[in-house]
């Protein structure tokens, strides 16, 4: 009895101190598990808004028809980057516009991004482009056609036409049929669409197919932002995520004239407690950016509102992007070292320009140790914007 009672003993020892191994084992692989979640989410969500980032102005054009109007969003903080709210003169778009440290959707201080394009949205047809060249339209190439079939535009979908212009004073105008500003594809050769000179092809850009509200506007916009709720007002953070973070989300601007401004919340990531954007502005407009050369200075700058959509064309050279968030879930064995972090941090170049993100204020004092923050870092030359 008494050498059974002993091997008892032993073996709830034994049995306690696994117990602690595998207990600690499984806690850090599920951090681990989390942490690669996390870096997944990032690599595939951030790459979306990097290509995003990379067309800006694509298929935008620059000047607009005097009969033609056109909406963008009704909603209190989206209206605040419109080009146009239904009357006349509509201005050209801007294809890049940021909110500087505003307050929405229950963050205080965060950044609000705004790209217009015509290939942003969700549908196919807006991935979807082709030229057009003077009647007669019985060649395959007039409107051009693409191998695979698949990459054409379909009949019914919804298409504007741009005239490319020769010149800076009459580049990229759209072409409009009085008010109209856009047709569907099967009808794109009809007049006024085609070009009348032999000379000039023009550029057919897809917006969205015919089961989507009627176009009202000329491209597509898509908002940027991070938020914690649905359009419904329902939560969407993961529970694994710190206190007072949501959701970095693309949202597409819906096509009509309703007050919900947002089709849909496509998330790119997880667990974020800040946006921040910066720009890079060629100010001398000499066709590069020197940081502090030139007449007015190059320099970067988180605000870019006040500039037209001509200066955001020819000043915009760099945009980063910089969003804070953290990698996994809680982790009580861990401490974070610093109450607060640089978005963005020294050294980059641009260290300053957002903000210093309080820790302890935003996320809790017991909290914020617990969870391993990282920056994420965005930064794209444009290739559409001219």
């Amino acid at each position: 009895m008494v050498e059974l009672l002993i091997t008892m003993v032993v073996f709830v020892f034994v049995m306690a101190a696994a117990s602690q191994i595998f207990s600690g084992l499984l806690t850090q692989f599920k951090q681990q598990s989390k942490i690669s979640e996390t870096n997944v989410e990032g690599v595939v969500g951030l790459e979306i808004m990097r290509q995003d980032i990379e067309h800006v102005g694509y298929g935008l054009p620059w000047i607009i028809p005097a009969a033609v109007t056109y909406r963008e969003a009704t909603g209190a903080t989206a209206a605040n980057y419109n080009d146009c709210n239904g009357g006349l003169p509509c201005v050209a778009p801007r294809a890049v516009v940021s909110g500087n440290n505003i307050t929405f959707s229950g963050f205080t201080g965060v950044d609000y991004l705004t790209i217009k394009a015509t290939n942003i949205a969700l549908n196919e047809a807006s991935q979807r482009w082709t030229t057009l060249k003077m009647a007669p339209f019985s060649s395959p190439d007039n409107p051009r056609e693409w191998t695979p079939a698949s990459e054409n535009l379909a009949a019914s979908d919804r298409v504007i036409v741009v005239s490319p212009g020769s010149t800076d004073t009459n580049a990229r105008r759209l072409v409009a049929n009085g008010a109209n500003f856009y047709t569907t594809f099967v009808n794109v050769t009809n007049a006024p669409w085609p070009p009348t000179d032999n000379l000039e092809t023009r550029l057919v850009y897809g917006i969205n197919i015919t089961s989507d509200p009627s176009p009202q506007r000329p491209f597509n916009r898509a908002d940027y932002f991070i938020t914690s709720t649905d359009q419904s007002g329902s939560d969407i953070s993961p529970q694994r995520c710190a206190p007072n973070t949501g959701v970095l989300v693309k949202a597409p601007i819906k096509h009509d004239t309703s007050g919900n401004n947002y089709d849909t919340y496509l998330p790119l990531l997880d667990c974020v407690a800040d946006l921040q954007v910066v720009y890079a502005l060629d100010n001398d407009e000499n066709g590069s950016f020197e940081d502090g050369v030139g007449a007015p200075a190059d320099a970067y700058t988180d605000d870019i509102t006040a500039l037209t959509a001509q200066q955001v064309r020819n000043r915009v050279k760099e945009i980063r992007v910089y969003i804070l968030a953290h990698e996994g879930q809680r982790d009580q064995t861990y401490a974070y070292s610093s109450e607060t972090i640089g978005v963005p941090a020294a050294p980059d170049p641009v260290a300053g320009l957002g903000r210093t993100f309080d820790l302890k204020t935003a996320i809790g004092v017991s909290e914020y140790q617990h969870y391993r923050w990282k920056i994420y870092s965005i930064i794209v030359k444009p290739i559409d914007i001219r």
